[in-house]
């Protein structure tokens, strides 16, 4: 199995609260209606959102499966593991995020995203692929963005 890691590091000047309320905890209510045309609906499978939790994100072309790892919103910690659905295939066994927003000195946010792909045998990632999933965070990051500036009374 080959395991590959890599930190992601983005900056906004919404508060760490706001961002990890909207995107994490409210995030089964807040993508569908951001992102229609991507996100169908995301459901809770299993438990109530805690650690341990299984949601299921549902996409115009297939679905995702994620497991909660650990939630924390006292320190805006988020882990989670893909475990099924878009992004697993037979070369890759599962996906690890490590999320944690931080305040930042100008009064926003400093977002570090761990991510570990676990694959199996030799089987390599291309960089364009890795690319191109990260151009997806940060465009999922930045609709949040742009909607909780645009509403400065959501998720305070």
């Amino acid at each position: 199995m080959g395991v590959l890691t890599y930190t992601d590091v983005y900056t906004s000047p919404v508060l760490p609260a706001r961002i990890f309320k909207a995107s994490i905890v409210d995030s089964h209510n807040l993508m569908p209606k951001l992102l229609p045309d991507a996100i169908k609906s995301i459901e809770l499978i299993k438990g109530d959102g805690g650690s341990g939790s299984i949601k299921q994100i549902n996409y115009a072309g297939g679905f995702a499966k994620h497991q909660v790892d650990e939630i924390d919103e006292k320190t805006f910690t988020y882990k989670y593991t893909l475990i099924e659905g878009n992004g697993i295939s037979d070369n890759i066994e599962k996906v690890s995020y490590d999320i944690k927003l931080e305040g930042s000195s100008n009064g926003g946010t400093v977002s570090k995203m761990t991510t570990t792909i676990y694959t199996r045998g030799d089987f390599e990632i291309k960089e364009e692929e890795l690319k191109a999933g990260k151009e997806k965070v940060l465009g999922l990051y930045k609709v949040v963005e742009a909607y909780l500036i645009k509403n400065p009374d959501a998720y305070v």
